[in-house]
Parts: C-alpha cells; sequence; structure tokens
C-alpha cells in the first residue's frame, strides 16, 4: 500500500532520519537535500545493487567514475552549452518564476492569477566555474549536467585499455547538476543528484534490437527493487517530443505521490554523440546531425572485423536518477496496518537487500552486563557476514524497538534475554518484521540461520 500522500514520505523521512531539507537550520535551500543515517544506507543498497546488475553479474559491461568539472569543449560539442536549456518566465506583480512550458495557463501566473508576466526566455542550467586562479573564458569549466558525457569522452581510453568489441558498455553513477528553475516535489527534481547511467554501444542497425533489450532488462531490475511492473508505464516517446539527439525513447513511469512522473529514460541516442566528440567527423558515415569538430584530438571509431571498415557506434542509454528511484522505493514499501483493538504500525516493507538496517540485536534489559555483552557479542559477530548494517537497539523497550525497526524497514529483530545467557542451549528470539512471528532457535544456530536468510 503506498504512501497516501508525499507528506507521507517527507515527515518519515525525517522523523527516522533518511532525508533532511539542506542548509536547514539558517531557512533551508531549495532543490538541496542532505541524505540522514538511514537515507544514505538506502542510498547506497540501491546504488550498488544497480553497480551490481551491471558490472558483477555481466561481462559485457565496463565501469567508471570521472570527474565532476568537465572541460567547457567537451559541453560545446555535446550541444549542451547552447541547448541545455529551459524556458524562462516571471511574474511581474508577484516575482513568481517559473518553466513557460509547465504553466498551468501559459498567459497567467500560476500563483496570483496575474497575466502581467514576461515573455519566454532561454535560460541555461549548466553550473559554471571556473578552473585555476584566473577568471577568463579559457578557466570556464562546468559541474556537469549528466555523468554520460564523461563515458563518450573516455569511450577510446576504455576501448583500448580492455580491448573490448561492440556489443558492450560503459556504466557510471555519480553526481549531476541542473540549474532548475523550479526545484519540486521533494527529491524528484532537484539541484544537485545522483545519476546511474549506462552507455550501451552497438553496430549501427543493431540498434533497434539492443533498445527493446535494455527495455525489458531495466523493467525486470525496477521489480527486483521492489517495484512492480504493473506500477511501470512504459511511453514510447512521441517523434515531436524526442530530444534532439534520440531516434527513439522509452521513459518509464511511474505514480509517484505527486503524479505520474519519470522514473527513468531509456533512449536510443544514434551515432549523435560519438560522433560529435571524433576528430576526423567527415571519414565516417555519421547519421546523425552534429557540431563540426576541429578540436578533438581523438577517433571515436570502432574496426568491423567482418568487413574491415572503421564505424561510429551507436548508443542505447538506459539512465536512471537516485533519488526518484529512492522514492519510488519508499513509495512501494510504506506499508499502513491495522493491527486490531485500535492499534496500528507503518512498516517500510523494503525488499531486505535495500533494507538501511539490516539486523537488530536487541537486549531484553539495556542495563544488564550480562544481557548487554552477550548482545556486543552478537553484533561482532553478525558484522562478519558482511550482509551490511548490524544495528545494537539499546532502548530498553522491546516493544517500541520492534516498532520502530518496522518503521525504518528492519527485516529482522533479535532480542536477547535471559535465558540466552542463562540456560543450556542459549536460546535467541528472532522476529520478521513482514509477519511480526518471532522464531526462537538455540543460539548456536544463528549465525547459520542470517546467513541463509539474507542468500535467498
Amino acid at each position: 500500500m503506498p504512501a497516501k500522500s508525499m507528506e507521507d514520505l517527507v515527515s518519515l523521512c525525517k522523523r527516522r532520519g533518511f532525508i533532511f531539507q539542506s542548509g536547514e537550520l539558517y531557512g533551508g535551500l531549495k532543490g538541496m537535500y542532505d541524505f540522514g543515517p538511514l537515507g544514505v544506507e538506502l542510498k547506497n543498497n540501491l546504488k550498488n545493487a544497480w553497480w551490481r546488475s551491471m558490472i558483477y553479474e555481466r561481462d559485457d559491461i565496463e565501469g567508471l567514475d570521472s570527474a565532476i568539472i568537465g572541460h567547457n569543449k567537451l559541453f560545446k560539442y555535446s550541444g549542451h552549452s547552447d541547448t541545455f536549456s529551459d524556458p524562462l518566465v516571471d511574474c511581474k506583480e508577484c516575482r513568481h518564476r517559473m518553466r513557460a512550458d509547465h504553466m498551468k495557463d501559459s498567459t497567467k501566473c500560476d500563483k496570483c492569477g496575474s497575466e502581467n508576466i514576461t515573455e519566454p526566455r532561454e535560460f541555461n542550467m549548466m553550473f559554471k566555474t571556473h578552473i585555476g586562479p584566473v577568471e577568463s573564458d579559457e578557466s570556464i569549466g562546468y559541474l556537469r549536467p549528466e555523468t554520460a558525457q564523461h563515458i563518450f569522452a573516455n569511450f577510446k581510453n576504455v576501448v583500448d585499455s580492455t580491448s573490448r568489441q561492440v556489443p558492450f558498455g560503459i556504466a557510471q553513477m555519480g553526481k549531476a547538476f541542473r540549474n532548475e528553475i523550479v526545484a519540486r516535489n521533494f527529491i524528484f527534481r532537484v539541484r544537485e543528484f545522483e545519476q546511474m547511467e549506462l552507455e550501451f554501444f552497438v553496430k549501427p542497425g543493431e540498434d533497434e534490437k539492443w533498445h527493446e533489450y535494455w527495455l525489458e532488462a531495466r523493467l525486470n531490475w525496477w521489480e527486483e527493487q521492489g517495484v512492480p511492473k504493473a506500477k511501470i508505464h512504459v511511453l514510447d516517446v512521441p517523434a515531436d517530443d524526442l530530444a534532439h539527439y534520440s531516434k527513439r525513447t522509452f521513459d518509464l513511469e511511474y505514480e509517484f505521490p505527486h503524479g505520474t512522473d519519470e522514473l527513468e529514460g531509456i533512449a536510443n541516442r544514434t551515432d549523435y554523440d560519438l560522433g560529435n566528440h571524433t576528430k576526423a567527423q567527415s571519414e565516417y558515415n555519421i547519421t546523425a546531425k552534429v557540431h563540426e569538430n576541429l578540436d578533438s584530438t581523438t577517433k571515436m571509431a570502432m574496426r568491423d572485423t567482418e568487413n574491415n571498415s572503421w564505424f561510429i557506434p551507436f548508443v542505447i542509454e538506459p539512465s536512471a536518477g537516485v533519488e526518484r528511484g529512492m522514492i519510488a522505493v519508499l513509495n512501494e514499501a510504506y506499508t499502513e496496518e491495522d493491527l486490531g483493538e485500535g492499534n496500528s504500525r507503518t512498516v517500510l516493507k523494503f525488499p531486505k537487500h535495500l533494507s538501511p538496517i539490516k539486523v537488530a540485536v536487541v537486549p531484553l534489559k539495556k542495563n544488564h552486563d550480562g544481557i548487554v555483552a552477550k548482545c556486543k557479542e552478537t553484533k561482532e559477530m553478525l558484522m562478519k557476514l558482511g550482509i551490511g548494517r548490524i544495528f545494537f537497539e539499546n532502548t530498553g523497550n522491546i516493544g517500541k524497538a520492534y516498532r520502530r525497526h518496522d518503521e525504518v524497514g528492519t527485516p529482522l529483530c533479535i532480542t536477547v534475554d535471559f535465558d540466552t545467557i542463562e540456560q543450556e542451549g542459549a536460546p535467541v528470539t528472532i522476529r520478521d518484521r513482514d509477519t511480526m512471528e518471532q522464531t526462537t532457535i538455540p543460539y548456536t544456530e544463528l549465525k547459520s540461520y542470517i546467513q541463509k536468510y539474507f542468500m535467498k
């Protein structure tokens, strides 16, 4: 049962330490968020799941971690310097600023209803900076607005160092920055965010087959993260709405608390990107409309071993935002249950590999030296399994501990009591988050039990 509203998620995220407004003590910085103790764990677990699926589980994709600040010519030839912009409109009455293409009525201010608004003007969303001590045209750099361009810039480096042949991909996760006119809907549209992007290089003519392949692969991956295929609408973007570089794009749309919106895009970028950045463009049969490039020092081409000709690969790009993924995962996990007799609970039913805390170890009595020592011993033992964060929950109230860990999505709570430290056979109690069932097993079997549980 997804959350009733975005407010439900925002409240839980702040209360339980998932996400905070950045700079909140000074009134907040709009479009910027900080990830708290549980938020950073959830975020890392989602990214690790993506990285594992792209790099570790496949033999045809390499990883990359590139610089955040990019060369100005990289964004000149990619088209970002000229086209990475949104139409900006200001209300002359209340000074409210809007994106012209998102206005409810193109003639009226969304906030006050005034028709006294400016004409739309293009606003470039890249963050500009200067590299080095002297500010000049030559020192201009940009915070990358996407991770993709650095992948294209490193295409030949990866090919030469790994001897890859198409089809193959380069994957990257990392920060990107867009000076959004209107940041909105919690962490859905922000000015600093993280991306999970794959650029998959294929022969021209094989691009449509691979585009369909990656559509199905990405739907399957989201389902593994707790976002069912049935909840995702695949939009085949109409031709008049396609980005200038795209031959065809699938948008995976999800019903977020604020409404249906894009979760991930899967674009067929053709040979646009490598064609823009390559040296000696005239030597290749580039199909896309590219910028003339006289500055590149590298040929972004590969040799076809079948006919000994050279070609610029086409690119299939599945691109997802980490923060958007987090909202979808949180929303699907969010559950309110009526326990009867006027009691209820809120549970985050994450897939266990995404849970910020994997196991909570809870002492029946927090001030009892023997029980506390056994809890700490148990935590140390389970930490060695490498399954994720093991939490020592020393609040002294079992009921409250269970409710807290329900609400943050901890799959298992282990309770250490007097029997655990006194009885022969040392029984220990394991409570399941989803069913609330409690199982007692010998302490000697605990390590094996936990290990098997998280390997399922």
